[in-house]
Formats: C-alpha cells, sequence, structure tokens
C-alpha cells in the first residue's frame, strides 16, 4: 500500500478522514501510477491534481517525497523504495505563490503640490 498525503481541500473532497490516504498500485510505483490510484478510489479528486486532458500535473500542485520535490521529475520515473515500501508518504502539496521572505517592493507616487512634483517613495520589505 502507498500512503498519500493530501492537503486539507483535497481531503475534503474525497471524504478522507486523517491527513493521508492508502492506495494500492500494481507494477511500478510512480507518480503516474499513484494519482492513477488515487482517482480510481477517489474519484472525486479525478482532475484536481492533473489535467483530464493532458495529464499534466495542475500548476499549483507540487508533489514531494523523502524531503524532495519531485514536481518536475518526469511521471514514469520511478519513486524512491522507500515511498513504493510504504515506509514514505507521497505528499501532494498546494503550492503557495508570492514571492520570498526577502523580497522588496517598492512603488514610486509623484503628486504635484503647487506647480512642483514631490516624490514619496514606499519601500515594503517582507
Amino acid at each position: 500500500m502507498i500512503r498519500v498525503v493530501l492537503p486539507a481541500h483535497l481531503r475534503t473532497l474525497a471524504r478522507a478522514g486523517g491527513s493521508e490516504v492508502q492506495v494500492e498500485v500494481n507494477g511500478q510505483v510512480t507518480q503516474r501510477s499513484v494519482i492513477d490510484a488515487l482517482e480510481t478510489s477517489f474519484p472525486s479528486l479525478m482532475g484536481t491534481v492533473r489535467d483530464h486532458v493532458t495529464q499534466k500535473r495542475r500548476p499549483f500542485v507540487r508533489f514531494f517525497a523523502c524531503g524532495e520535490d519531485l514536481s518536475h521529475e518526469p511521471p514514469d520515473r520511478p519513486l524512491p523504495d522507500a515511498v513504493a515500501s510504504g515506509a514514505e508518504p507521497f505528499m501532494i502539496v498546494g503550492a503557495i505563490a508570492g514571492g520570498c521572505l526577502q523580497a522588496f517592493a517598492s512603488a514610486v507616487l509623484e503628486a504635484p503640490a503647487k506647480g512642483h512634483h514631490h516624490q514619496i517613495r514606499i519601500i515594503i520589505r517582507l
């Protein structure tokens, strides 16, 4: 049995209790075979993790296993042995967009006052 950790919104959609589900994979354990088994076991998840037509991973979904980001790995590449044996889970994670903690944003506003331009610079440090 393959352990799959789902984000909260997909657990709700699948009506799965707990933070992970288990699926049976016949043959080689790959991203594709795990997601095939997941969609077979939980039909309500069909099309949520990957596109219906292209079968490509959705843009804001990431795959992790054994501490590694596998999102950009080929879908038919075998997953680590620890995942195949059930010792480690295959994790499906919703990605977060918006930059990093050291990002800087600045905006410049120019407002005329009595024929003069005043410049106001706003710097936001995250």
